[in-house]
């Protein structure tokens, strides 16, 4: 007997997609192997580390957690998503470059994605904010104190870019 495959549409990434997979098929997966978007990373596949988060409608969700199905008819954007049209990296990106955010890496997507989320909900966030913005991720190498300065550098990025676009409109 197999199994009933399901016909999803979701936006990836801004890009409406189609996908066929099975009920059971979780959103990590559907992204990482169906969809070949493989920076949506999966750490502990219990939801407890963070590594595959990713944007569902602009709310991060732990994707190892999301059945594909569920995802049926909604917005996805994974950290390939976050790059600027122009392709010049998200204030977030640049921040982590700036403030060496990451070591190894492998968290790092997960982190992104948390954290473009965060700065849209508060864009000014105290020391204190930005460690409870980043608190449900977890990072084996870097201690967190660059992922900090990250968060509060990417802060600093958003409101420059925006003072720009205010001064040329």
């Amino acid at each position: 007997m197999s199994e009933q495959l399901h016909d999803i549409r979701l936006t990836v990434n801004g890009a409406p997609r189609n996908v066929v997979v099975p009920a059971r098929r979780l959103l990590s997966d559907c992204l990482r192997h169906d969809l070949q978007l493989t920076g949506t990373h999966v750490g502990c596949e219990h939801g407890v580390c963070g590594a595959c988060t990713v944007l569902l409608d602009g709310e991060p969700v732990r994707s190892c957690l999301v059945l594909a199905v569920s995802a049926h008819g909604h917005a996805v954007t994974t950290v390939e998503g976050l790059t600027r049209p122009d392709g010049r990296l998200s204030a977030v990106q640049q921040a982590f470059r700036d403030c060496h955010g990451l070591q190894c890496g492998f968290c790092t997507p997960g982190f992104l994605t948390t954290i473009t989320a965060g700065l849209r909900d508060n864009p000014t966030p105290s020391r204190e904010q930005a460690r409870d913005m980043v608190a449900g991720n977890l990072c084996r190498c870097t201690g967190y104190q660059n992922i900090v300065a990250s968060v509060l550098r990417a802060a600093e990025l958003a409101a420059a870019d925006h003072d720009r676009r205010a001064d040329a409109s």
